[in-house]
C-alpha cells in the first residue's frame, strides 16, 4: 500500500545480511514463548482480542493526537473513521468467529482408500512479522495484528519512522496488555527496518511500496519466509453514462479526498466520457469545495505526512505541467503541507503522475469513447489494488469485473470494501500478493495441516508388494479408469 512514496524510504541494497542483536533476541524470547504454547485455546486468544478491543476505545483521544502530531494535521474525524472504527469492528467479527474458524474442517476420502478419515487442522505458525506503514499507522497495524492473533501466532510490528509519535504510543499501550513474548513493538530507521525484514519469521506482511516489496521479498528469500505484499499502484476509476455525473464525482471525491489521497487504494486516476469531461471538473469542484469550504486552517483537512512528501507531490504536479497538462487547482495554496486538490487534465504516459502512484491529492482525468476502450486502457498497465466503476448499468459492471484485474472493486463507493470484515483484501502482481482481513486473515497466518487417519484396519496392505497378485490387478481395474 505504498510506494517509495507511501512508506518508508527505500531500504538500500546489501551485499551481506544484517544482523541485528537485539531484534534476533526478541525473535528468539517469541519462539521459546511459542513453544510453551504452541495452540493456545479460542477462549485465549478471544481474551487477547478484547483487550485489545478494550485498550483502544479506552484511549481513543491518545490515537487521534499522536496521529495528528505526526501528520502535522489529521482530521480527528478521519482517524476515528478510517483507523479506529475499522480495527474496533475487526476485532469484534474476529471474536466471533474465531471458535469456527478454528473448527477442523472434514474432507472426504475417495472409496479407492477407504475406511479412513481425512481433515484439515489449522495450526498457528509461530512468529509474525509486520511492517507497518505511515499513512494508516494505526489500522494498518491492529488490522495484520488481529488476524495473526486470531491465529494464534506471536507477533512482532515494525513501525514507519514517519509516526514516531503514534509509534511509541502504540509500544506503550501494547506494552500494558501484552507480554514482549506475545506482542512486542519495534521502533527505529531504515536500517531497523532492513534488520526486521531479514529475520526468520514464520510469516511476514509488509505494506508498502512496490519497489520496497521487491527488496523486502530479496531479504525474505534468504530465510524462505511465506511473505504477505500488500503494495499500492494506480487504482483507476471508471465513470459511465449510466450515473449522474454529479453523484459519480461525489463519491470519487470522497475516496479520493480522504486523508488528502493518501490512501493505498484511493482512485489515482479517473478514466469518463469525453463529452462529460466539463461537466465532470464542474461537479468535482462543487463536491470537493461542499467537502472544504477553505482548506487553511481546516480541522477536516489532512495534511500531507512530511515535507519530503509534500516536495515530491508538487515536483510530479510542475513536472506534468510542464508538458502541457492543464491543472486545475481547486483551492489556493494554503501556506503548509496542506495541498490543494487538483484535476490534471491533458496527461500523457510520459509523465511520471501517470507513471508513479500518487498517494495524495492529485487526480489525472483520461476521457474515452466507449467502455471497452477504457477496460484496454487498465488492461495495457500494471494491474492495480483497486478498481471503481461508477455506473448503474448492470452490463457495464459485468464487463469490467470479469474483462479487468484488480486486487479488489468497488461498484459506485470507492474504498469501503476495504472495511467489510468478511471479505479478503490483497492485491494481485505489482499491487501484491497474498490475503488477510476476516477468515482469509486466519488462514493466512495458520498452517492447514492435512490429517489423514486410519484406525485398526489397514486396507492399505492389499497393495504391498509383491506386485503383480490378482487382487492387485482388480484394484487397478476398478479405479484407472
Amino acid at each position: 500500500m505504498l510506494a517509495s512514496v507511501k512508506s518508508s524510504p527505500a531500504l538500500p541494497e546489501q551485499p551481506h545480511p544484517t544482523h541485528h542483536p537485539e531484534l534476533d533476541a526478541l525473535l528468539a524470547r517469541q519462539r521459546a514463548a511459542f513453544a510453551q504454547n504452541p495452540m493456545p485455546s479460542a477462549i485465549q486468544r478471544i481474551e487477547w482480542l478484547r483487550k485489545l478491543r478494550q485498550m483502544l476505545k479506552n484511549h481513543q483521544e491518545e490515537w487521534v493526537c499522536a496521529i495528528n502530531q505526526d501528520f502535522g494535521n489529521r482530521s480527528a474525524d478521519e482517524t476515528r473513521l478510517a483507523e479506529l472504527m475499522p480495527s474496533i469492528l475487526g476485532i469484534r467479527h474476529a471474536c466471533a468467529h474465531i471458535k469456527q474458524w478454528m473448527r477442523p474442517s472434514k474432507r472426504s476420502v475417495g472409496m479407492a482408500f477407504q475406511p479412513a478419515r481425512a481433515q484439515v487442522v489449522y495450526q498457528p505458525l509461530g512468529v509474525v512479522g509486520v511492517i507497518v506503514p505511515w499513512n494508516y499507522p494505526l489500522m494498518l497495524a491492529i488490522g495484520p495484528l488481529v488476524g495473526a492473533l486470531s491465529a494464534g501466532n506471536r507477533v512482532m510490528l515494525k513501525i514507519s519512522e514517519f509516526t514516531p509519535a503514534t509509534g511509541a504510543l502504540l509500544k506503550k499501550r501494547l506494552a500494558q496488555i501484552f507480554p514482549e513474548d506475545l506482542v512486542a513493538v519495534v521502533l527505529g530507521e531504515a536500517d531497523v527496518a532492513r534488520a526486521f525484514s531479514r529475520l526468520p519469521f514464520d510469516h511476514l506482511l509488509f505494506t508498502g511500496s512496490t519497489e520496497v516489496g521487491k527488496q523486502v521479498m530479496r531479504a525474505a528469500a534468504d530465510n524462505l519466509t511465506p511473505l504477505t505484499l500488500e503494495l499500492g499502484g494506480k487504482s483507476p476509476a471508471i465513470i459511465s453514462h449510466s450515473i449522474p455525473i454529479e453523484e459519480a464525482a461525489r463519491r470519487l471525491a470522497f475516496g479520493k479526498a480522504l486523508n488528502s489521497g493518501q490512501t493505498c487504494i484511493a482512485p489515482d486516476y479517473v478514466l469518463l466520457p469525453k463529452a462529460q469531461q466539463d461537466a465532470f471538473v464542474l461537479a468535482y469542484k462543487q463536491a470537493i469545495e461542499a467537502f472544504y469550504p477553505k482548506m487553511a486552517d481546516n480541522p477536516d483537512y489532512s495534511s500531507i505526512i512530511n515535507e519530503r512528501q509534500f516536495e515530491r507531490l508538487q515536483a510530479v504536479l510542475a513536472e506534468a505541467q510542464n508538458k502541457g497538462a492543464q491543472v486545475i487547482r481547486l483551492f489556493d495554496k494554503a501556506g503548509d503541507r496542506r495541498m490543494a486538490h487538483t484535476l490534471i487534465l491533458n496527461i500523457d504516459d510520459s509523465m511520471r503522475l501517470m507513471q508513479e502512484e500518487i498517494f495524495g491529492p492529485l487526480l489525472p482525468v483520461v476521457t474515452y469513447e466507449n467502455l471497452d476502450d477504457a477496460i484496454a486502457y487498465i488492461n495495457a498497465r500494471p494491474r492495480p489494488l483497486a478498481l471503481y466503476y461508477f455506473g448503474y448499468d448492470q452490463e457495464g459492471q459485468q464487463k469490467v469485473l470479469h474483462g479487468t484485474h484488480s486486487g479488489g472493486v468497488g461498484l459506485n463507493e470507492c474504498l469501503l470494501h476495504i472495511v467489510q470484515d468478511d471479505m479478503p483484501f490483497g492485491g494481485i502482481g505489482p499491487s501484491g500478493m497474498g490475503h488477510y482481513h476476516g477468515h482469509e486473515g486466519f488462514l493466512t497466518f495458520s498452517k492447514a495441516k492435512a490429517v489423514f487417519s486410519r484406525g485398526r484396519f489397514n486396507a492399505t496392505r492389499f497393495i504391498y508388494p509383491p506386485y503383480g497378485r490378482p487382487l492387485q490387478k482388480l484394484i487397478y481395474k476398478l479405479f484407472i479408469r
